[in-house]
């Protein structure tokens, strides 16, 4: 901290000589022409054209931040960091004149504005001769040395800021990110589907078997939760009329963070009328094969040291098939709760912290199943006590119309048949509340008459969709831990 004060100190000096000298250290603007990776490529079009090594441009102005700075003599060489990347900035002490003097009062880290032709160095690296300099941000922390080199990881999710500043994968990653939203939002518009926003602040935190946080309004005196999902509201839009509707934004849940998952994450949900899960896992093959493409040039992806192809089609395999051949398990033998307990605690699976049914399923599919599940690949037909909202399947009463699409061992998506039979849904939520009344702490769906009421007015067969969009960028950027893909992720208090 003592350290820390000292070269603030130093910085600070060199601000009040800045004040000093009559240079605005904070000006309110400044008038870019190019970015770094422009100027570069008006450079190679003007090389080309000359067909010689002595080309240069007209006057560009670029700006960023200094990330290195070599003083060679009369000359300084300077590399500037903006969004584009870095660039070479040469600035020569016969040409900046009394402006060269400012350079003794910069530092790693301030944010400069130059002014000058591009040319070709004798190294060969392209670069703009500096015909004029202008300070725009002094900065009065240092960059932290060999950042690349620090242990602790959980500094880069802190000060995300730094970490774009020195790691080049994590500028990379962050701008992955919005265009794999945006591929999605024109894959799903050219499906003519309907982007709509509901609410995040909810009377009832129903639409999935999560936690919620809770909160109150002040005005209307109740306590109200963050949504846990969008898709009883969606569902609503579907009786309305509106065929075809997606959201993408962020819901809530309170649980663990680890690796895989973050209390707030960002989901598109999506519903179609008139289809069921079969069309819907035909979709999420198209999209994100798609998306994949799209982004990275190719559906065949690197992650973790495997190559991961998510060409179409992906194969459909059953849940109760997967459990028996991993597990040895057939959880339709087991249909008292304890017996199957019994039976996964023989097969070596932790089961001290499940106390229902579907509990004890989701925890034998998660250690036994899951990380088989390298290539892209669908998981259909769950048990119906997993999936208080899917429709059943025809001819079946234990399992329901329900896939969860996995790669690389991890899920990123989950769709259903919607359940449209009011009093099958009624029953269902019913179910819930007891489930949650009998095993406090287990995580359930909660029964929501507002939206039973909706559906009691009639609401077409209909196929909907949730997918991950953290761990779907994951998947895409090569990034195995999920607070490598969200700019500023939950952390536990230091």
């Amino acid at each position: 901290m003592q350290e820390d004060n000292e070269l603030m100190s130093v910085r600070l000096a060199k601000l009040d000589r800045l004040r000093d000298k009559g240079i605005d250290p904070y000006p309110h603007r400044f008038k870019r022409t190019h970015t770094g990776s422009d100027a570069a490529a008006l450079f190679e079009a003007a090389e080309t054209e000359a067909g010689d090594t002595e080309a240069r441009t007209g006057p560009v102005s670029v700006a960023g931040r200094i990330v290195a700075l070599r003083g060679m003599g009369r000359a300084t060489f300077i590399d500037l960091l903006d969004g584009s990347g870095r660039m070479q900035v040469m600035l020569r002490r016969n040409v900046l004149e009394e402006d060269y003097g400012i350079l003794e009062d910069l530092d790693l880290g301030d944010w400069i504005g130059v002014s000058g032709e591009v040319f070709r160095t004798r190294t060969g690296e392209v670069t703009v001769e500096a015909g004029s300099l202008r300070v725009l941000c002094k900065s009065l922390r240092p960059l932290p040395e060999k950042w690349h080199g620090l242990v602790d990881v959980e500094a880069r999710y802190r000060q995300r800021y730094l970490d774009l500043i020195a790691n080049e994968e994590a500028r990379h990653t962050a701008t992955l990110r919005p265009r794999i939203v945006s591929a999605i939002r024109r894959f799903m518009d050219a499906r003519r589907f309907l982007e709509v926003e509901t609410p995040v602040l909810v009377p009832v935190a129903a639409g999935a078997m999560a936690h919620p946080f809770v909160t109150h309004h002040n005005a209307l005196n109740r306590d109200l939760f963050l949504r846990i999902a969008t898709e009883l509201y969606l569902k609503r839009l579907i009786v309305g009329g509106l065929e075809r509707v997606y959201e993408i934004g962020k819901v809530f849940r309170n649980e663990g963070v680890d690796q895989d998952h973050s209390p707030e994450f960002t989901m598109m949900e999506s519903y179609e009328s008139f289809a069921d899960y079969n069309d819907v896992m035909l979709m999420v093959e198209e999209l994100v094969s798609g998306v994949a493409t799209e982004i990275t040039g190719s559906p065949v992806v690197e992650f973790g040291g495997r190559t991961i192809d998510f060409t179409p089609p992906w194969p459909r395999l059953g849940f109760r098939e997967q459990v028996i051949k991993y597990s040895g398990i057939d959880f339709l033998e087991y249909p008292e709760t304890e017996d199957l307990k019994e039976a996964m605690r023989d097969v070596g699976v932790d089961v001290s912290q499940q106390v229902s049914r579907g509990g004890l399923l989701d925890k034998l599919i998660s250690s036994k199943v899951e990380q088989h599940l390298v290539q892209p690949t669908f998981l259909i037909d769950f048990p119906i006590e997993m999936s208080p909202l899917s429709k059943k399947k025809a001819g079946s009463s234990s399992l329901v119309e329900r896939f969860e699409g996995y790669a690389a061992g991890m899920e990123f998506c989950n769709a259903f048949t919607e359940l449209n039979d009011p009093i099958d849904q009624r029953r269902r939520f019913e179910e819930q509340e007891d489930v949650r009344e009998e095993f406090e702490g287990e995580e359930t769906d909660r029964l929501d008459e507002d939206f039973l009421v909706a559906i009691e007015h009639g609401m077409p067969p209909t196929g909907g969709l949730g997918l991950g969009i953290d761990r779907l960028t994951m998947l895409l950027s090569g990034r195995q831990n999920l607070r490598e893909v969200v700019l500023f992720p939950q952390l536990r208090t230091r």
